[in-house]
């Protein structure tokens, strides 16, 4: 029972920062939506573009995630704070590579073919990608926070930043001429139309690093006045190697769900649409699971840094149960009450009737998309990332996306049968990850290690 309030006192408050990035973005989907469906268009496609990339990103600093916790588990504070610093390194690195890559891709905006598009998908982009540094150095500060407990911030950098969104997304899309004159110079302020979105975006993110890293100051590094900052190769080297997997699986996840996207834009409008809303409310309770993940990487990390083979399973198991417990009581709501589920998203009779048979699905894999993803977290805080990037890859790529494309199209079944081979796909992967951690567990698990601090 302690066990488990320890996950759920880190894993909350990390569901909850998700939640409310995920909340920023609808809010720049509705304040876009305002200028008309063109802009809306060319912001969605230069965001897509975006998140391709830094989802690598995120999924290579999180290689620090390991490093952090098991350093912490093992009294060794000096290190963990050397790894944090190194990941500070790592994610300038990452961004100086993922930058050049995207102000490339911003001239090649042109292949999405409408040119009134192209414009301002390119502007969003330029635009988008300042935010991309201190984006990850998010991730950083959070890993090492999560290591010690120290959560609060999160959740104060979500709500700032949300209501920082709301007000910039109003002020640099519209501008501010028509604001009171106690306003006084926002008033000067031009309206940026889409690009003004992606800045206020930037702004948020700014403002979300800094809230985080103000708890760092209050974290003592027992025993040691200084610890070295300087960028070093070989633990910059070891955190890429356990991050880049974390990266390339991400891809992998993310990449099958936007596939199955466009198959299903081949179905028509009415089952894009279906689609669309099935794949958020699943993303909204997918962040309950991420919450999980997080939680369960610090607590395996922990117990793997103190040498605490029981410890390591209690952690592995009670991270897989509370997965289940959560995610199934999202699964019942979407089994119970599909239709008024959906209804918070659209209100069009045959968009409803298309989305149901799909949420019936969507319960169905809830606890196949919660056990991988604590899997992932499970097998992150113990240093074993390949194994879960090739257990997505076989998972989602060699059998889900063949079902899915079986039942979707040789069946006849459609949008409904792309969701199948997805839960295909899931339940393949959540197996192959709880097998791997039992196999793993059996055993003491030897920690990671950066370089010792020089004396």
């Amino acid at each position: 029972m302690r066990e488990f309030r320890e996950l759920m006192k880190l894993a909350l408050p990390v569901a909850i920062a998700q939640a409310g990035t995920q909340l920023m973005g609808v809010v720049d989907v509705a304040v876009l939506g305002r200028l008309g469906p063109r802009e809306l268009a060319a912001a969605g496609a230069g965001n897509a573009v975006f998140f391709a990339f830094s989802v690598l990103g995120i999924g290579i600093v999180l290689g620090i995630d390991p490093l952090v916790s098991q350093a912490v588990g093992a009294g060794d504070h000096a290190r963990a704070r050397r790894a944090l610093w190194q990941g500070v390194w790592l994610a300038i690195i990452v961004t100086t590579i993922l930058t050049i890559i995207l102000l490339i891709g911003a001239s090649f905006m042109w292949v999405i073919g409408a040119p009134e598009l192209v414009e301002h998908a390119r502007a969003f982009l330029v635009v988008r990608t300042t935010s991309l540094l201190p984006f990850l150095l998010f991730f950083v500060v959070r890993s090492y926070l999560q290591a010690y407990g120290r959560t609060q911030a999160l959740i104060i950098a979500m709500v700032v930043a949300n209501i920082l969104n709301l007000g910039g997304d109003l002020l640099l899309v519209f501008g501010g001429a028509a604001l009171p004159a106690w306003c006084g110079p926002l008033r000067a302020i031009p309206a940026l139309g889409v690009p003004g979105a992606a800045l206020a975006t930037t702004i948020c993110t700014i403002a979300e690093v800094a809230i985080v890293a103000i708890p760092l100051r209050s974290i003592p590094v027992k025993g040691h006045q200084h610890v070295d900052h300087r960028p070093s190769p070989r633990d910059v080297l070891r955190a890429l190697q356990v991050g880049l997997p974390i990266g390339f699986q991400m891809g992998a996840e993310v990449g099958i769900f936007a596939l199955v996207a466009l198959l299903a834009g081949h179905s028509g409008a009415l089952q894009l649409a279906a689609h669309q809303v099935a794949i958020s409310l699943a993303s909204f309770t997918f962040t309950l699971a991420l919450g999980i993940s997080a939680a369960a990487s610090v607590r395996v990390g922990l117990a793997i840094g103190a040498r605490d083979q029981a410890a390591t399973r209690r952690a592995g198991h009670v991270a897989f149960l509370g997965g289940v417990m959560l995610m199934g009581t999202s699964a019942a709501m979407f089994a119970l009450i599909p239709r008024q589920l959906a209804r918070i998203l659209t209100d069009q009779p045959r968009v409803l009737d298309a989305a149901v048979p799909l949420l019936m699905v969507v319960a169905f894999f809830q606890l196949s998309d919660g056990i991988q993803a604590v899997g992932a977290g499970v097998l992150r805080g113990a240093g074993d990332t390949r194994y879960t990037l090739y257990a997505n890859l076989a998972g989602h790529w060699l059998i889900g996306l063949p079902v899915a494309l079986f039942l979707g199209f040789h069946l006849g079944w459609g949008v409904v049968g792309l969701w199948w081979g997805l839960f295909a796909g899931l339940t393949v992967v959540a197996a192959a990850l709880l097998l791997r951690f039992e196999l793993l567990s059996r055993q003491t698990i030897e920690p990671l290690h950066v370089a010792p601090e020089a004396t």
